[in-house]
């Protein structure tokens, strides 16, 4: 009697339900250990059982699976047949003896094959039978071993390993996939499990199906998924298959949305830590600029001072240094921790980098600036050339070349928020900066320090004439003003190289960020910080979008088009425009600072 083809096609259509079935059945309640069911099939003779026992094995979780498939596939299990008792499944370990025996393994328990005595037994490869293997049962064993990292305990290894399958779009591990789904719990797991299930969904000859999975990858509107949707959009349009191809568009339309909203929050965050590091570094010259009318040209050699330091300390922690020290090979030990205690140098490293820039600043106050004091265009001209020195000095001390400054464990990884990262250097800094404004707040509000670099910033030769010295409080706010910036070259350091010309790259935003905010107001220097930061970083990120649209301007579009191919260099360039269009509005600044000094 002829095959009836409806009963063909229903048995085409229940076979992978019940391939379903089975796998689920197997990851919600396995009833045999992993190592039982390779031993099982290790041992049988029929090569339609050892399949079906290997199968059984997809998305089992357990470390050692993989390994030893691989060690069956080559012939590095053996059977072994004791004088009494039932056969067994052995690997051989360790190094041979004299007569080229190794210690032997039961497979079964994982444990050290022993005699009655309970002595461990050691074996010959050449007295023992390989366990054999066919071509397709390999393949069963690869199949199985590709999809072993889906019931890892680890969810970040189930998250990876179910990300490689989705994007490989592979139809014969969809039924495995769905069936993890069934059983995982973990929330972000599930997510790329439905996200994979709808990749592999987009190669179904099936409109409802895609369409389907369309939908699904519309609803999860991940990244990931945009150069899939786009294939699958442009095959629609090959094919002129409407229903699929208005999906594509929909789901294409999400990701795009979302992408717009990542890249949106995700540039505030970057404005927010650029703008903590310029606030760090603004503030000591806030101080050295905004109160002491010091124009220090040389106040981003100190960020560079902060920086090296960093260096240094990471070094010293570490295996020790050889630095070409003016051409001299100054070696500088370590102390060769390792782990935790090395991890701890970045701590160590901020107290030593405002101490650094600190005396460093001290040391340009005592030798040039006190003698150059209410004299403005002589100061520019004086910590200019000093600015030339330090560069030359890091030149000849570190070398001409960048310096590399690892992050510590607990500054390198990221939070992930709906695609939006947040690195955990970046949070530090913007947290760090906060504590350092609150600082500054107490430093200058509630010591005695405090106190006399108010009243000599406020009238010099009034505080003079009641008994201040203000010679050393110029000392001390200078050294203060330059450990600021050193502590700025320490975070600088976590995001970057550090080199000769660092602070040459922060040192003009500094200047506009203390002459915005209003010279000598540290609340405007709060403001325009994060106000210079991120819009330094939100232009940055989008004009290379507009770029395309500027051709329109007579005379110049072109130009423009091509400057703002370089967004980090045309990004600057508006931001110093808008910055001298504000000035002409408001030359004092957002705040004017009052002053009893006859001179304001």
């Amino acid at each position: 009697m002829p095959p009836d083809p409806m009963m063909n096609f229903l048995a085409r259509c229940l076979r992978p339900l019940a391939c379903l079935a089975v796998i689920a059945g197997a990851l919600a309640a396995p009833a045999e250990p992993a190592r039982q069911i390779l031993v099982r099939a290790a041992l049988s003779d029929d090569a339609a059982q050892q399949r079906e026992l290997i199968t059984s094995l997809t998305g089992r979780a357990d470390a050692a699976l993989v390994a030893l498939l691989e060690a069956w596939r080559t012939d590095a299990l053996f059977r072994y047949a004791p004088a009494e008792g039932t056969a067994l499944v052995v690997q051989l370990t360790g190094p041979k003896d004299d007569e080229g025996r190794q210690a032997a393994v039961r497979i079964d328990t994982g444990a050290a094959l022993v005699d009655a005595a309970g002595q461990p037994l050691k074996l010959a490869a050449g007295d023992l039978k390989a366990v054999e293997h066919t071509t397709s049962l390999r393949r069963a064993m690869k199949a199985v071993a590709d999809l072993a990292d889906l019931a890892d305990p680890d969810p970040a290894r189930r998250f990876k390993a179910v990300q490689t399958i989705g994007q490989a779009q592979d139809a014969a591990k969809l039924a495995p996939l769905q069936a993890r789904l069934e059983v995982e719990t973990d929330a972000g797991v599930r997510r790329v499990l439905r996200e994979a299930i709808a990749l592999v969904q987009l190669k179904d000859p099936q409109d409802a199906t895609r369409i389907a999975a369309l939908g699904t990858l519309k609803e999860l509107h991940t990244l990931a998924s945009t150069d899939f949707i786009k294939r699958a959009l442009k095959e629609a349009e090959e094919a002129r298959n409407q229903p699929v191809l208005t999906a594509a568009r929909e789901a294409l339309r999400a990701v795009e949305n979302h992408r717009s909203f990542v890249d949106f929050f995700g540039t505030l965050f970057r404005g927010v830590s650029l703008g903590s590091i310029l606030l760090v570094a603004a503030l000591g010259l806030a101080i050295t600029f905004g109160l002491m009318r010091v124009i220090n040209m040389a106040h981003g050699e100190m960020i560079a001072v902060g920086a090296y330091t960093t260096y240094l300390v990471q070094n010293v922690f570490g295996t020790g240094i050889t630095l070409p020290f003016f051409g001299l090979s100054l070696g500088l030990p370590g102390l060769d921790l390792t782990g935790g205690a090395y991890q701890t140098y970045f701590l160590f490293a901020l107290p030593c980098s405002f101490l650094a820039a600190a005396l460093v600043g001290i040391g340009l106050e005592r030798s040039v600036i006190r003698f150059l004091y209410r004299r403005p265009l002589e100061s520019l001209l004086a910590t200019w050339g000093v600015s030339l020195v330090l560069q030359q000095a890091f030149r000849l001390m570190f070398g001409a070349n960048n310096v590399q400054v690892s992050s510590p464990v607990y500054l390198s990884g990221n939070w992930t928020v709906n695609d939006i990262i947040f690195g955990w250097n970046r949070v530090f800094v913007v947290g760090f900066a906060i504590l350092i404004v609150f600082g500054m707040w107490l430093v200058l509000t509630k010591t005695p320090l405090g106190l006399l670099i108010r009243a000599s910033m406020q009238n010099r030769t009034m505080a003079s004439c009641m008994g201040v010295r203000t010679e050393r409080v110029n000392m001390l706010t200078f050294g203060l003003g330059s450990g600021l910036a050193g502590l700025a070259g320490a975070f600088l350091s976590q995001i970057g190289n550090v080199g000769p010309s660092l602070g040459q790259g922060y040192i003009i935003d500094s200047f506009m960020v203390v002459v915005v905010g209003g010279v000598g107001s540290i609340g405007g220097t709060i403001l325009s910080a994060f106000g210079i930061g991120g819009i330094d970083q939100v232009l940055q990120q989008y004009l290379p979008v507009v770029a395309p649209g500027l051709g329109w301007v007579p005379g110049i579009g072109g130009f423009l088009q091509n400057l703002a191919q370089d967004a980090a260099v045309f990004g600057k360039i508006l931001v110093l425009a808008g910055i001298i269009l504000f000035l002409q509005w408001r030359p004092a600044g957002l705040f004017v600072t009052r002053s009893r000094s006859l001179e304001d």
